[in-house]
């Protein structure tokens, strides 16, 4: 009995092995007429596909069809477009670098193309985005805590938008980012400026703190940096700078809670951020 089950079941398995490679062949085929009927479809529709996908916020699918677009029509006003909407599918996917990389291509390439103002907005947006994390979204006082180098370049970004294209309708939301960032900006200084105060190092919070004012002036922050400036001084035993930087603060400021002698508040942000 155990010779005939042992029998019966080599063809068993030999038929198994048979029918997987048949159809394992079959979809091959599949794939290729697949892949012939692709290479045959229009710039347009092409296009069109993946602009169906964008609609349908299908990143992954939108971004290979514009990069099969750009690869089979090099050329084209449906390429110059599709490179744009190709570095937006790679923002919305999360795929930051090769969103500014693609739009950097695109202004190069296309310096006069009807919108180019939006690709100086992208960039903006990108980098605007990258500053902002998680925590930073559930916490926005935190913000200026992290390093700031893309929101940097999202400044410099939108400030070239409204240099170069004062009457885009995209200037005025990157105006009213531009405002955001600078204040973050601003606020980043200052807490660097007092983690230099804290550790005794009163030169450098010094530097940071006039960095800020001549840098970000009539930011929220500008009253921190005057404060800064006083405690500074005072302690590197400069009383007419000390004393410079408290009558400016009093003039401007006199409802500080410094010049009224109280301890800075603290914001409920503060109170459960753990970190120095």
């Amino acid at each position: 009995m155990r010779t005939c089950s042992g029998l019966s079941a080599k063809p068993r398995w030999t038929t198994f092995l048979s029918l997987f490679i048949l159809a394992l062949l079959i979809s091959i085929g599949g794939c290729r007429k697949d892949t012939e009927f692709r290479e045959e479809i229009s710039a347009e529709e092409l296009y069109n596909s993946a602009s169906k996908s964008i609609a349908s916020k299908n990143w992954g699918q939108a971004i290979g069809a514009y990069k099969a677009l750009q690869t089979r029509y090099p050329f084209g006003r449906y390429t110059e477009q599709s490179m744009l909407d190709l570095s937006y599918a790679y923002f919305k996917a999360g795929e930051p670098e090769n969103a500014l990389s693609t739009l950097d291509r695109f202004i190069r390439t296309y310096p006069t193309h009807p919108n180019v103002d939006y690709a100086y907005y992208l960039k903006g947006l990108v980098n605007f985005e990258q500053n902002l994390g998680f925590l930073e979204k559930m916490m926005p006082a935190r913000v200026r805590d992290r390093d700031q180098s893309t929101a940097a370049n999202s400044f410099m970004d939108f400030s070239e938008l409204v240099r170069r294209f004062p009457d885009s309708r995209y200037v005025p939301d990157a105006r009213q980012r531009m405002i955001y960032l600078r204040n973050n900006l601003a606020a980043y200084e200052i807490a660097v400026a007092e983690y230099y105060l804290r550790r005794e190092a009163y030169v450098a919070a010094s530097n940071r703190a006039r960095y800020a004012l001549e840098t970000y002036p009539n930011t929220p922050q500008n009253s921190e940096a005057l404060i800064v400036l006083h405690k500074a001084y005072t302690a590197l035993e400069l009383p007419d700078l000390a004393e410079g930087s408290m009558t400016v603060l009093a003039l401007n400021y006199p409802d500080n809670y410094y010049v009224l002698g109280n301890k800075k508040p603290r914001s409920w942000a503060d109170r459960l951020w753990p970190f120095d």
